[in-house]
This record gives C-alpha cells, structure tokens and sequence, in this order.
C-alpha cells in the first residue's frame, strides 16, 4: 500500500469533495481517497505507487488543479 498526499486548489464545497474523489477514485488501484476541504489536502491510499500525470489529469478532470 502506498499512501500520497497532493494539495488540490479551487474546491469551496461538499460537491468539489465529491467530485474530486470520484475523479481520482478511478484511477487504477485507488483503494481510497481522502479530501480535506479547508486545506485542499487530497490522500490517495493505493496498491502501488500512481503517477503524478495520472493524478493531476483526474483532479483536471474534477475542474481543479493539483498544486
């Protein structure tokens, strides 16, 4: 299991949460995704190491941006 963290920029509310997990959630062996919306933090548990483009084009996908 490796767990990352990425800083997420642009979410304001329980809706940019959602999306941004749903969006990252698909990413190929996402076990799980945690959102922090005060801070923007995003922690990524997964079965192997994710690439960072992988990452930043899910939250892209979401409408945000991976600081």
């Amino acid at each position: 299991m490796t767990e990352t963290s990425y800083t997420v920029t642009g979410m304001t509310c329980e809706h940019c949460v959602k999306s941004v997990t749903e969006e990252v959630g698909k990413i190929a062996g996402v076990e799980s995704v945690a959102v922090d919306l005060p801070t923007g933090a995003v922690t990524v548990v997964s079965a192997q190491a994710l690439s960072d483009e992988a990452v930043r084009a899910a939250v892209d996908e979401a409408g945000y941006q991976v600081a």
